[in-house]
């Protein structure tokens, strides 16, 4: 039976390391997360499951309200630690195309790559067990999400992480083998117009 997983990559807030866990959503950042929950109450959601970070579970929270359910939170879907907090990065694009192009390196106090994923692929393999043959919306981030992608297909890669938005959508359809038979992209980003 496939299982269909939504990953809903939050919406925009404030960048703040200093309060990475609990920062909100933006202004702007609630109104696309309206346009989320629209979009995904088209799909008949069964579950709810969100990062244990703020922005990512308000992403989510207007769908959770809209069909009257809980959402479980799962740290395992947290952002990456590209590093420890003090440390600084000169240039931020350039540290993250290396632990894409390197999987196994780590920054000081960071994970890598491959640490990240296999976090994520835990957390996915639980949610589809538990919830099999339903559908499943996660609010993520983007960094482990796209390392948690990768993991079925290499295409999912620092090129492809560069064109995801905040927020973004990317339906799953799992096979009980926890093999990915399909990936569509349900967010239309207005610039884009993908």
């Amino acid at each position: 039976m496939n299982t269909e997983v939504y990953f809903v990559r939050h919406a925009h807030s404030v960048f703040s390391l200093e309060h990475e866990e609990t920062r909100e959503l933006s202004e702007k950042g609630w109104k696309d997360a309206g346009k989320i929950t629209q979009i995904l109450l088209k799909e008949n959601i069964n579950q709810i499951i969100s990062s244990s970070y703020v922005r990512a579970r308000q992403t989510v929270e207007g769908l959770a309200n809209q069909r009257e359910m809980e959402i479980e939170l799962d740290p395992r879907f947290r952002e990456r630690d590209l590093a420890a907090r003090d440390y600084h990065f000169e240039n931020p694009e350039e540290a993250m195309q290396k632990v894409f192009s390197n999987p196994a390196f780590k920054f000081p106090g960071g994970e890598s790559n491959h640490e990240v994923q296999q976090r994520g692929i835990d957390g996915l393999r639980h949610a589809v067990k538990k919830y099999n043959g339903q559908k499943i919306a996660i609010g993520i981030h983007g960094n482990i999400m796209v390392c948690t992608m990768n993991y079925f297909d290499k295409k999912y890669n620092f090129e492809f992480c560069k064109q995801t938005t905040k927020p973004d959508i990317y339906k799953l359809l799992i096979n009980d083998r926890f093999e990915l038979i399909a990936c569509e992209r349900l967010w239309k980003d207005e610039l884009l117009r993908i």
